[in-house]
């Protein structure tokens, strides 16, 4: 009531800011810190010029949006607190230390399924594709906006599909940057992913995107969660067109195929990569000519040990 009755008033709205993350540490305020995202962000919004005030704002949603993932509460922001946090984000675009915060803070509100909406709604996605071509460079900005852009292009919704196809070149470019960096290169195949689902790929993708998630595999085996990603995304890719199996097949840095029983073998005991390397298989052999490769390539093989590995599933 305090921050409300004096919106105009930086200094109110800096101390009430101030006195709420004092009971960040009580587990018993809680429930009520909660009821504040909105104030604060709107706070924010009123004060934007104010940088300490937004830092203080945004260090303050992250400490409590931390502290309901602990707590596996789900907290699904409303369009007004997405339309304050996309203002406070063009605002402050060029300010990289302060993005790296607050691309952290859209992160963990975009993975309530309503707040990802939401940020969809008030136009997020060409800001975030904007960030990214600005600090490709940035591992905390690239992690945190591959992942929001998974969880807005991931929606059944196809209102934005122009909007999402064109971050593949942006999300591709991330990938190509950290391909030895398995947590963004994670993020990115997730992405990549999420926008082939959407059918989000012109013609000219197929080939050049199939090869960058083939480098991402081959560089970053050890991670069961990209392996499955990859492989999920290749499939999206192959699903959609012939190329990409081609591509996959005839990879200049050696065959697909040999690479995906490399990957399962590393990874057998996890069900997550035996399904994604089925599912993409399945998808293969849509494919005559592809088929006909994959036989020669004993593919066989590699399916009767799955089906030993995991004959319940």
């Amino acid at each position: 009531e305090f921050m409300q009755a004096s919106w105009d008033v930086e200094e109110v709205q800096a101390e009430g800011i101030q006195y709420l993350a004092s009971f960040v540490e009580d587990k018993t305020a809680f429930p009520y810190l909660l009821t504040c995202t909105e104030v604060i962000t709107l706070a924010m919004k009123v004060h934007t010029d104010s940088l300490d005030l937004q830092v203080e704002g945004c260090t303050l949603l992250l400490e409590i949006l931390s502290q309901a993932l602990k707590q596996g509460v789900m907290m699904a922001l409303d369009e007004s607190v997405a339309s304050c946090l996309l203002h406070t984000v063009r605002k402050h675009s060029e300010n990289e230390e302060f993005l790296s915060m607050l691309c952290t803070l859209l992160m963990m509100v975009s993975a309530s399924e309503v707040a990802a909406e939401n940020l969809r709604k008030v136009g997020i996605i060409p800001d975030l594709l904007s960030i990214l071509r600005r600090f490709l460079h940035n591992d905390t900005i690239c992690f945190s906006c591959c992942a929001v852009l998974w969880s807005l292009a991931v929606s059944e919704d196809d209102t934005d599909q122009a909007v999402l196809a064109s971050a593949v070149p942006v999300t591709s470019a991330v990938l190509q940057e950290h391909l030895q960096n398995g947590v963004i290169a994670e993020s990115a195949c997730s992405a990549l992913w999420a926008l082939a689902l959407q059918g989000c790929l012109a013609d000219s993708d197929f080939e050049p995107t199939a090869a960058l998630l083939l480098d991402a595999l081959r560089m970053n085996s050890e991670r069961a969660r990209l392996v499955q990603n990859g492989c999920l995304a290749l499939a999206s890719l192959v699903r959609l067109s012939e190329t990409a199996a081609l591509a996959i097949l005839l990879d200049s840095k050696g065959s697909g195929t040999e690479l995906i029983k490399v990957e399962y073998h590393l990874h057998s005991h996890e069900p997550g990569v035996a399904e994604a390397v089925c599912l993409l298989m399945n998808e293969m052999v849509q494919y005559d000519e592809v088929m006909l490769n994959m036989r020669s390539q004993k593919m066989e093989k590699l399916l009767c040990e799955i089906k030993l590995q995991f004959p319940f599933s």
